[in-house]
């Protein structure tokens, strides 16, 4: 779907009026029209509003242009229900809501995380704890979290 579609789409699932959405996220009924009819798109602040109004990422709103991971654990993001929040309700995109919620980080180091990956993680090909450690730690070294 493209971001006129579901613009619309979630507007009317709100069961509001354009101009009831363009109040909320303060600006004209015009400018939901365009929207919609996809001669505009929002900008980034209208974005985060329209975000937090109908309770989904800027990347759903977007059209799921790209895949989310969380960039602590690696974990491919599929639903908005998985991303992180920050203490004000927003979405952390970058996390998932396991490694980050309420501003805070689960994780207080990289090895607090390896220890919990290698006690809880499938082993199907029998590796040593060590070698798995090395295999998820060169894997989670180049994640924005982790990254040195």
């Amino acid at each position: 779907m493209e971001t006129r579609e579901i613009l619309k789409s979630l507007r009317e699932q709100h069961r509001l009026t354009q101009a009831q959405l363009a109040e909320k996220v303060m600006v004209t009924r015009q400018a939901v029209s365009r929207w919609e009819t996809g001669e505009t798109q929002p900008n980034t602040e209208t974005l985060k509003l329209l975000s937090r109004e109908f309770g989904v990422t800027i990347n759903t709103l977007l059209g799921s242009p790209r895949q989310l991971v969380c960039q602590c654990c690696g974990m491919p993001i599929s639903e908005d229900g998985y991303v992180s929040r920050e203490p004000d309700g927003s979405f952390n995109e970058d996390y998932c809501k396991w490694c980050y919620a309420e501003g805070l980080f689960t994780y207080d180091s990289k090895d607090a995380l390896l220890d919990y990956l290698v006690a809880h993680m499938p082993n199907p090909e029998q590796l040593s704890d060590e070698e798995r450690r090395r295999s998820f730690d060169g894997y989670l070294s180049l994640l924005k979290h982790w990254a040195e």
